[in-house]
């Protein structure tokens, strides 16, 4: 039997850190044994948000790069760049003819950006990408005919939107979408270093998080003024800042670390510094190969430019044939 097709994407907006790469890096290079993998690199959907072109492309280029350093073997996987595949526009053009406002109009994603960009931007400026991207979202699962997509919990309302279109479709032309499913995973809840009451995140500053691709020194930096204790615990619960660092232990599976300092918590001996150092520890060597390979694939910025093309062209020519067949049911005239 064929495998069941995967399609996970990721947008170009800074480098992976700890949360991207335990959220959804990591299973994706596992699972590319079991299923047939598509891999995209989103850079449509980061224009949804105010952005600097080059800063653009430079990122969509190092993505490529990060997530084949990262353990995605593009000899397993598809690997591409959405804005490479024209396709996925095309047929996202098809499917807002197909959704609905009221669907849209429901997106919670769409609510929380906006009022990010109201209260935190002086330019209000909001996008009438952001409210119809997660249309081209769908596009993007059902142009590869997934049948899965590996999704946290609080992303399962976009895919039941691609759900929804790929019935309405069928419905109204020919079965010819499957209906994708929800991959759900098992995903650390990783804090933000300087304030676990958020979750870990680019978007609150450099504090915040801790990049794939740090050094040495600056990841050690960062774990030793990671906040611990905030007062905030009550009775015996775990304060939010220890729980992230022994989140992180086993994130990187320091398991008899983990029993040996959880112990210690136990037991009212537990060390912040000893906590620490552990942590630093289980990062530089989980990070320390990743970030050699990615220098290793950036030495020669033509050759990733040039790989991104190739790769991207896997995807094109299945994309192709999908639009194909989306053409023919719709009334569209072929394009040869």
């Amino acid at each position: 039997m064929s495998k069941k097709r995967v399609l996970s994407c990721i947008q170009p907006t800074g480098e992976i850190h700890l949360g991207n790469y335990f959220g959804a890096v990591k299973n994706w290079a596992a699972i590319q044994d079991v299923y047939d993998c598509f891999y995209g690199v989103v850079d449509l959907h980061a224009m949804t948000m105010s952005y600097d072109p080059k800063e653009l492309k430079d990122n969509s280029m190092q993505m490529i790069a990060e997530l084949i350093a990262c353990g995605i073997d593009p000899e397993k996987s598809i690997l591409f760049i959405q804005s490479l595949v024209p396709q996925h526009t095309e047929l996202a053009w098809i499917f807002n003819c197909v959704a609905s406002y009221g669907e849209l109009s429901r997106m919670t994603q769409f609510k929380d950006k906006s009022e990010q960009i109201e209260s935190n931007s002086k330019n209000q400026f909001i996008s009438a990408g952001l409210f119809t991207y997660p249309v081209l979202q769908a596009a993007d699962i059902l142009i590869y005919k997934a049948n899965f997509v590996p999704v946290g919990r609080d992303q399962v309302q976009h895919l039941e939107l691609s759900r929804n279109i790929a019935v309405r479709f069928n419905r109204q032309f020919k079965e010819f979408f499957p209906e994708p499913k929800p991959l759900l995973t098992d995903v650390p809840k990783l804090a933000s270093l300087a304030d676990p009451s958020k979750k870990m995140s680019k978007s609150f500053g450099e504090r915040h998080y801790v990049s794939m691709f740090e050094g040495e020194n600056s990841i050690r930096k960062k774990i030793r003024s990671a906040v611990t204790d905030t007062g905030d615990s009550q009775g015996d619960e775990m304060s939010p800042g220890v729980q992230n660092l022994f989140n992180l232990i086993k994130a990187c599976e320091k398991n008899s670390e983990f029993n040996s300092l959880m112990n210690d918590y136990k037991a009212g001996n537990l060390r912040y510094k000893d906590l620490k150092e552990v942590t630093a520890d289980a990062l530089v060597e989980l990070t320390e190969p990743i970030r050699k390979k990615k220098e290793e694939l950036m030495a020669d910025k033509t050759y990733i430019e040039k790989l991104a093309r190739t790769l991207s062209e896997k995807a094109a020519s299945i994309a192709r044939e999908t639009v194909a067949g989306v053409r023919k049911l719709t009334g569209l005239p072929g394009l040869t």
